[in-house]
Order: C-alpha cells, then sequence, then structure tokens
C-alpha cells in the first residue's frame, strides 16, 4: 500500500481541501479511512471546514472567467491528456479502489477506463458543442441558438463508483468551460484525492490557473448541504440514493437553480420463454452480484414466466454457487464485501421483511465468518421469490438481494417493471421480435435505459453521451437583424417600420 500511495502521491495524512493544485489542511477534523476487505487504517485525512470552504469557492469562481475564454477545443486537448495520465496510472488507480470500496480487481479497472473512454469522448465533443440555425418570420432577420459556459458546479458524489460517476461529470464540464468543486463520498476520498491531484498537475503544466477542479472531503452538513444552498453554483449535479437527492434537489430548487441527479434504481430483467436461458442467466449473475450488488444499476428484480421459472431459478442458483467471495485483489475472487458493517445490517433486515410479507429465501443471504470474512461485511449473495408489490420489492436494497417475480403475460411484466417508484435501467431477453418491440414501445419499458438480450448493468459511454453536455451550459437564443428595418414579428404593427 505504501508503494502505491507514493505512485499516486498520496500521503498518510493527506489534505482534504485541494484547489487542484494547491492543499490545505482542514479544520472540519479527522477522517480515519479503513478499508472495507479488511478493516486496514488507509489513512487519516483532514477535513475541509469552513474556512477551505469560501477558499475553494474564491477560487473556482475566479478560475471560471478565465476557463471560459479558453477556447472548448483547447479545453478538449487538456482533457485528452488528462486520460492518457489515467491510462498510464490505470493499474494503480484500479487497485486504489480495489482497497478503499472492495470492488475486484477487474472492475476497479474497468472503472478506470471508464474515465479514459469518457475523457476520448469528451475531447471529440469539445469540437462538437453545436447551436441550431431557425428561420425567422421577419425577412433580413436570423434566429440562432448558442450554448454559453454556465458556471462552476457543485459536484456531490457516492462511493460506488468513486472515479467514474466524477469522470462522467467532470470531463463533460470541462470542455463546457465550467469549473468544478467535488465533494466525494466520506466512504471513498482517497480515490478522490488521487484523480484530483492528477488532473490538478496537467491543468498545471498547462499553464492554467488553480480552482479550475478542486476537491473538498467533509462532512454532508459542512460541505453537502453548504454547495446545494450555495447560489454561486448553478448547477449542482449529485449521485447516490432518492432520499440524499431529494434533499438536494429541494436545497437547490429553493433557490431557483439546476440539480442534475443520478439516483437509486430498481432496476428489472424481463426473461420470456423464447429468450436464450443461458444468455440470461449470466447477465443476470453479473448484474446482481457484481459490485456486491452496489451499482445504481444493478439487477434487483427479475420476471419470469411461469412456464420457465423452475428451470431458470434453478439454473440461477446453480450459477450463484460458483461465486467465490472473498478478498477483491485475488485475480479468483468474483465478489467482494460489501461497503460496511451497516450495509449488510440492512441487507439481513430486508430479508427479514421479505419474509415476514409472504416471500422466501431460494438461496444465500448468509453473512460469511472466519479469517478476512470477520474484518469485513461478506455475505452470500442472496435469490429470493417474492411479489411485486411487496413493500421491501418497493424499495432498493443496496446489496445483492435479488427478487424472482413469476408473471403470465408480457403486458403483466412490463407492468410490473414500470410499478416501482425508481425508474433507471431495465432489460428484456426474448428472440421474439414483437415482444422487444413491445418492450421498447411507448407502452413498454419507462426506465431511461431499455436494453434487450443486454444485462442492467454496465453502461457504456452512451449513458453520458449524446445531448448530456447541454446540462453544463446555458442556451441563449440570438436574432439578429440585417434588414435596415423594424418589423415586428407576428404582422404586428406599432406606427414604425413594417
Amino acid at each position: 500500500m505504501k508503494k502505491l500511495f507514493e505512485k499516486l502521491g498520496i500521503t498518510e495524512k493527506p489534505k482534504g481541501a485541494s484547489t487542484g493544485t494547491g492543499w490545505f489542511a482542514g479544520e472540519g477534523g479527522l477522517l480515519e479511512v479503513r478499508s472495507p476487505i479488511d478493516g486496514t487504517r488507509m489513512a487519516q485525512i483532514s477535513k475541509a471546514g469552513d474556512e477551505e470552504y469560501e477558499r475553494i469557492l474564491d477560487a473556482s469562481c475566479k478560475a471560471f472567467e478565465h476557463w471560459r475564454q479558453v477556447p472548448a477545443p483547447q479545453r478538449g486537448e487538456i482533457v485528452r491528456q488528462i486520460g492518457n495520465r489515467i491510462r498510464e496510472l490505470k493499474t494503480e488507480l484500479g487497485a486504489l479502489i480495489s482497497l478503499e470500496v472492495g470492488k475486484i480487481r477487474s472492475e476497479a479497472e474497468g472503472e478506470v477506463q471508464e474515465v479514459i473512454d469518457m475523457c476520448d469522448f469528451a475531447q471529440g465533443q469539445s469540437r462538437m458543442l453545436y447551436g441550431l440555425t431557425t428561420q425567422s418570420e421577419r425577412p433580413g432577420h436570423r434566429l440562432y441558438e448558442q450554448w454559453h459556459p454556465l458556471g462552476p458546479i457543485g459536484l456531490i458524489t457516492a462511493f460506488n463508483f468513486p472515479m467514474a460517476v466524477p469522470g462522467w461529470n467532470a470531463m463533460n464540464a470541462l470542455i463546457c468551460g465550467d469549473t468544478l468543486i467535488w465533494k466525494p463520498s466520506s466512504k471513498a476520498p482517497l480515490c478522490a484525492i488521487a484523480l484530483c491531484k492528477l488532473i490538478g498537475d496537467v491543468l498545471k503544466e498547462n499553464g492554467q490557473p488553480e480552482g479550475i477542479f478542486s476537491l473538498l472531503v467533509g462532512e454532508r452538513t459542512t460541505i453537502g448541504e453548504r454547495l446545494s444552498a450555495d447560489g454561486r453554483l448553478p448547477l449542482i449535479s449529485a449521485t447516490g440514493s432518492v432520499a440524499m437527492g431529494r434533499k438536494v434537489a429541494e436545497r437547490v430548487g429553493a433557490r431557483l437553480g439546476r440539480s442534475l441527479l443520478e439516483l437509486g434504481g430498481n432496476n428489472a430483467i424481463i426473461v420470456t420463454p423464447s429468450a436464450d436461458l443461458s444468455l440470461a442467466i449470466r447477465a443476470i449473475l453479473f448484474g446482481a452480484v457484481g459490485t456486491a450488488g452496489q451499482r445504481c444499476t444493478t439487477t434487483r428484480r427479475v420476471m419470469v414466466q411461469e412456464s420457465i421459472f423452475n428451470e431458470l431459478s434453478s439454473r440461477l442458483i446453480e450459477a450463484y454457487k460458483q461465486v467465490r467471495i472473498g478478498d477483491p485483489r485475488d485475480e479468483s475472487t468474483l465478489m467482494g464485501p460489501l461497503i460496511d458493517a451497516r450495509a449488510r445490517e440492512r441487507m439481513l433486515k430486508s430479508m427479514e421483511e421479505l419474509k415476514s410479507q409472504g416471500g422466501r429465501i431460494l438461496y444465500g443471504g448468509e453473512p460469511l465468518s472466519g479469517g478476512i470474512f470477520d474484518r469485513g461485511a461478506y455475505v452470500t449473495p442472496c435469490i429470493a421469490e417474492a411479489r411485486n408489490h411487496y413493500p421491501v420489492v418497493q424499495r432498493e436494497t443496496f446489496a445483492p438481494l435479488l427478487y424472482l417475480i413469476r408473471y403470465e403475460k408480457l403486458e403483466e411484466a412490463i407492468g410490473y417493471q414500470n410499478d416501482v417508484p425508481q425508474g433507471l435501467s431495465s432489460s428484456i431477453f426474448s428472440n421474439d421480435l414483437g415482444e422487444t418491440e413491445i418492450f421498447l414501445s411507448h407502452t413498454g419499458s419507462d426506465c431511461g435505459l431499455a436494453n434487450v438480450n443486454v444485462g442492467t448493468s454496465g453502461a457504456e459511454i452512451g449513458e453520458a453521451g449524446t445531448e448530456a453536455w447541454k446540462n453544463y451550459m446555458r442556451r441563449q437564443t440570438s436574432c439578429i437583424n440585417f434588414s435596415g428595418k423594424l418589423p415586428l414579428a407576428q404582422g404586428i404593427s406599432f406606427g414604425g417600420d413594417g
């Protein structure tokens, strides 16, 4: 761990406040960071307090005045360099993710690759911040839209994707001319420090001022709530629980700011009789067990047609039995620990609620003990049979707890799919074109992600691409009159030129 920290520029007692180039020992107390793998103490971080908050907000606002004037393709070139620097440290950054949040090594390095891919994508996007031209009804006039940098942006992220989520946001925001102030989860601050240092180094090498990419490690009340209420920040992008999102939206909305929220998901897969069951089972396994069930896109529910329920459930149980649980640094491990003991307690409580509501456990769900299991929150992933209306099924449990739900007709399955308060990712496994088209139609899945013969998890660049950059800019419609006259629209006459 010492060599890893040295390579990434992390000290034993890191400073938790940074303008990207300057690092400050905060006045918010100490945050002890322990690995969920075995409880090893990794570092003690000085958390940001009021003084550091104001220092960094001032630096970010000042940096925005400069950064917004840098041509977008030049901003894209700097983002490309950030991607290359991350490429050089992919193995080390992946190792840090494994240590700090318990992901298996392949998933951790895959997360780092997502940031690299986003840098590549954002560089290209920096030359495509397009605006449309609209035909005017007045002769000698031109109407068009353009997009301007928005301002300093507050970024609040969760523990489960400590580098990919900030990467999706930051690279788009940077090419759009915004500056960022990042409050990471207190469960993954070292990943944030490593990424902030790397980005800050690249910005400095390109002659850019401090404050373009800043970091505030601290408490929700000291930092997170303050960012949400700060009128200097036109946008707050927040990733986390639904409860957190409601609080952020209320505070940002109260000041008429913008919020960009990526919250929980109660994601479902529909499996029809025409499906390739081998394909479906592999997708369900990865979607439900990957990252120990701690993804926003984790598969939480599977709607299985009655005629294939017994076959799918028995084959899925056999697949679950092959999952090796343990130290995520071991190449043979497929599932590491939950983030902490509290997460395990919530999973066990949900299983008890399920049984009291009429469901039954088909496999797993046991806390593991002995050796490394005593020093981390390890469980066997759980498969349960349930009904969609159970209160526990309607709620997202952030753990490897999967509900199998029987259905007769496809319309019934789609109804179950949509009948939860959350909507994020969805899938159907079917080789029937009619079924897949119904699933993707206006009457089909109501989720933002709808997949066919692909699981709910494992998003590619598309989720952060296409029109996503517009979230980080402000739209301006402009009218140019080159006619030498002053006609009014809609044929209105007001005593002047017509």
